[in-house]
């Protein structure tokens, strides 16, 4: 039981891996034009790499506290089922922090590398 459910939470952070590198994909080409006007006026790659992967930060704060919300309310209704764990391990939750952190800040770089090496006449005349 215990090697299906890691399966089962291994399977579903590849799925919101993968769901958030589509999601901000997804953001970064409706804003070409943009992301080219701001490198025509100036802005170097690094300032557009930063402002998106900052934004990809917020997105994640917001989910952050919004999921350990919901893990500690539903701790309780599945404190019958953890073996071996407290309904609210610290250990735990810091881990999927890490984890989801560290996922949301790969899966924000490369569209952001990509976007920050778009040429601005080329971003321009797209639309």
């Amino acid at each position: 039981m215990a090697t299906l459910a890691g399966f089962f939470g291994v399977l579903a952070a590849l799925l919101a891996t993968i769901g958030l590198y589509g999601v901000i994909s997804y953001s970064v080409a409706r804003r070409t034009h943009e992301i080219g006007i701001r490198m025509a006026l100036g802005a170097d790659s690094r300032r557009v790499s930063r402002m998106i992967v900052g934004e990809a930060a917020k997105l994640l704060g917001i989910g952050l506290i919004a999921g350990i919300a919901l893990a500690l309310a539903g701790g309780r209704a599945a404190a019958a089922m953890l073996y071996g764990l407290a309904a609210h391990d610290p250990p735990t939750f810091l881990a999927a922090i890490v984890l989801m952190g560290g996922i949301a800040f790969l899966a924000s770089y490369l569209p952001a590398r990509r976007a920050a090496r778009v040429h601005p006449m080329s971003a321009l005349r797209e639309e």
